[in-house]
């Protein structure tokens, strides 16, 4: 323990380093969340880190397996920082709360629990029928902004659902028939950044038409981080000349469409690589519920959603909107703009989002809300 400072200061201080250190694999790591785990000899005057681990690319070995195995022998008597309850179920691995006791750990600091029904409170109580002390609950709102894509698949069985939009100074999301840049360079490096902590990005076909993106992520050395690929096809087929498409065998894409009866087109796009998910799309919007069960089945727990205006209001019309990011800029469209159907106004007035997050970049402004 560091002199003059708290142990619950202390148990913050190296959760949060944690919940850092857990980034690392975001969007990674298959099913299972991207956790931290810490192992910090506390016996001297100055905590030492003596084993640290993340969840392993594809999701196996767990973080606590990993910490453990670095530490060997000096993980005895530590406290180990975990940014979700270990778990306490034999499945591929045995149980790290198991792990844990065997290793000797004194003390377990906990984020936040696991809502999976196969652990649910249960590794924690392995842990103190051990005899070893556990704390709960520590930077949890941290925790669960972080793992928010696991804890929404595994408690409401969709993704989360993350909507970007970049929005003029007067209101507009872009012009019709045209690709425009609205936001600056430093927005775009974050939208990226935003990408590569993602499972899946979703755009409409209006935003693949006129701008027939790649929806990667273009920041370097983080190019192995793009996330799978969505496109949404209502009435009237894309064109298979699309970079989503051609690019369908290096980056993985989704086609949502009814393809019934079109058995050609759908050869055409499976040679290409695409996966092709029936859904009808009708006039009325998006299916969202059935949408979102299908893709949170395909393992896919966070969803970036990038695509144009119908998309982004069929959304605000749902309760499946969990995190909204603005980027305002100061540069005018003029009338002939098509306009946000969501602003920073709008939700400042619904009682279901609050404001997280605020930040300027370059010449842009950023706000961003999340669901109460």
């Amino acid at each position: 323990m560091i002199k003059g400072v708290t142990e619950p200061a202390q148990d913050e201080r190296f959760v949060a380093a944690a919940l850092r250190y857990g980034l690392r694999h975001s969007g990674l790591t298959g099913t299972n969340p991207s956790v931290a785990t810490l192992l910090v000899d506390t016996s001297g005057p100055v905590p030492r880190i003596v084993g640290r681990g993340v969840t392993a690319l594809g999701g196996r070995p767990h973080a606590e397996r990993i910490a453990i195995d670095e530490a060997g022998s000096a993980a005895k008597g530590t406290t180990a920082y975990v940014t979700l309850e270990p778990c306490a179920h034999h499945g591929v691995t045995p149980p790290c709360a198991e792990a844990l006791v065997a290793a000797g750990v004194r003390r377990v600091v906990t984020a936040f629990e696991d809502p999976d029904r196969r652990v649910d409170g249960e590794g924690h109580a392995m842990l103190r029928a051990a005899g070893i002390e556990v704390v709960e609950g520590v930077l949890s709102k941290e925790a669960a902004h972080n793992l928010a894509g696991y804890l929404t698949r595994t408690s409401q069985h969709r993704p989360h659902v993350h909507l970007k939009l970049a929005v003029s100074g007067d209101g507009r999301l872009g012009l019709p028939g045209q690709e425009i840049a609205i936001t600056g360079d430093e927005v775009r490096a974050q939208v990226h950044m935003m990408r590569a902590e993602s499972d899946a990005i979703l755009i409409g076909a209006g935003t693949a038409r006129v701008d027939d993106p790649s929806l990667t992520c273009q920041l370097n050395g983080l190019s192995n981080r793009s996330p799978k690929r969505i496109v949404l096809e209502g009435e009237g087929a894309l064109p298979l000349s699309l970079q989503l498409f051609q690019t369908a065998r290096q980056v993985p894409t989704i086609l949502v469409a009814p393809l019934a009866g079109d058995d050609q087109r759908r050869k055409e796009l499976e040679a290409l690589g695409v996966e092709i998910l029936g859904t009808e799309l009708s006039e009325d919007g998006v299916p969202w519920p059935e949408l979102l069960d299908d893709l949170a089945q395909m393992g896919i727990s966070t969803l970036l959603v990038e695509g144009g205006s119908k998309v982004a209001d069929s959304l605000m019309g749902t309760d499946y909107l969990d995190r909204v990011s603005l980027f305002y800029s100061p540069k005018t469209l003029g009338v002939a703009g098509i306009p946000t159907p969501i602003s920073a106004a709008q939700l400042l007035q619904d009682a279901r989002f609050e404001v997280s997050r605020q930040a300027v970049y370059g010449s842009d402004e950023f706000i961003e809300f999340v669901k109460v």
